[in-house]
C-alpha cells in the first residue's frame, strides 16, 4: 500500500477529483479527513467512503474555518502526511460581467483558500510529507469567460514553486496536478445551460488529441503518485493530465 499508516487531508473532497482521490487514498492505506462546505454532499461522501473517514464541514474561503478543520484533523489523527488542496470552483463570466464581488470570491476560494490551506496544515505535516495542489489547463491556454479562474489557477501554480522551495528544507514536497477536460461535476457548475455546456464539451473534445474527456479516477492516480513516496524526489512541478490538450 502506497499510503499505509499515512494521514491525508483533502479539501473539496465531496465530489469529482477530490472524492475519487480520498477513495484511492483509503484503498492505499491512509486515514483520511475530507473537508467540504455542503452538508448534503459531505454526508453522501461519508456514505461512499466509510465510517472511518473524518468528515469536516468547513468553507476554505474563511481562514478561521480552515484553522478549525486542521485542528479537528490533527486532534483526531495526531499529524498530517498528505494534504490535497483541491477545493475550487467558478462560473463563466465575460470581461464586462466581472464584478468586484465575483473577483474577490474567486480569490477567496481558488487562491487564498489554497494558500491558507497550505499555511495552516504545514506546521502539522511530517518530514517526508506531500502537498498536492489542483491547478488547471487554464494556466497554459486561455478560454473566454474564464479569465478570473485562469488567473487564480496561475497564481496557485506559482505558489507550488515558491512554497515548494520554502518547505523543501523541512522535507515537505509541494506539487500540482493540472486537470484538462475531466468528466466531473465541475463543468456542470460553471453557469452554462445544457445546450451551452454541450457545445463547450464538444469543442473541447475536438481539441484534445486523445478525443475524449478524462475521468476522475485517472486524475486520482496522478494525485496518488504525487502524494506517495513514489515521487520522493519530485517537488515544485505540475503534473499535467489533459490528454494532450495543452501540448499540441
Amino acid at each position: 500500500m502506497k499510503l499505509k499508516d499515512k494521514v491525508a487531508f483533502v479539501t473539496g473532497g465531496t465530489s469529482g477529483i477530490g472524492l475519487e482521490s480520498a477513495r484511492l487514498f483509503r484503498a492505499e492505506g491512509a486515514r483520511v479527513a475530507v473537508v467540504g462546505s455542503n452538508t448534503e454532499r459531505l454526508s453522501a461522501a461519508g456514505k461512499e467512503l466509510g465510517d472511518d473517514v473524518l468528515l469536516i464541514n468547513a468553507d476554505v474561503r474563511k481562514v478561521e474555518e480552515i484553522e478549525r478543520a486542521v485542528r479537528e484533523a490533527v486532534d483526531k489523527f495526531g499529524r498530517l502526511d498528505v494534504v490535497f488542496a483541491n477545493a475550487g470552483a467558478s462560473t463563466v463570466a465575460p470581461l464586462e460581467a466581472v464584478t468586484p464581488e465575483y473577483f474577490n470570491d474567486n480569490v477567496a476560494l481558488n487562491l487564498a483558500g489554497t494558500f491558507f490551506t497550505i499555511q495552516k496544515t504545514a506546521p502539522h505535516i511530517s518530514e517526508g510529507g506531500s502537498i498536492v495542489v489542483t491547478t488547471s489547463f487554464l494556466t497554459a491556454i486561455g478560454k473566454p469567460g474564464l479569465s478570473v479562474l485562469g488567473a487564480m489557477k496561475a497564481g496557485a501554480r506559482s505558489l507550488v514553486r515558491t512554497l515548494g522551495a520554502e518547505l523543501a528544507p523541512r522535507g515537505i514536497r509541494v506539487n500540482a496536478v493540472s486537470p484538462g477536460a475531466i468528466a466531473t461535476p465541475f463543468f456542470g457548475k460553471i453557469g452554462l445551460n445544457e445546450e451551452q455546456l454541450s457545445a463547450v464539451a464538444a469543442g473541447l473534445q475536438e481539441q484534445i488529441p486523445m478525443k475524449r474527456f478524462g475521468n476522475a479516477t485517472e486524475l486520482a492516480k496522478a494525485v496518488l503518485y504525487l502524494a506517495s513516496d513514489d515521487s520522493s524526489y519530485v517537488t515544485g512541478t505540475e503534473l499535467v493530465v489533459d490528454g494532450g490538450l495543452t501540448e499540441f
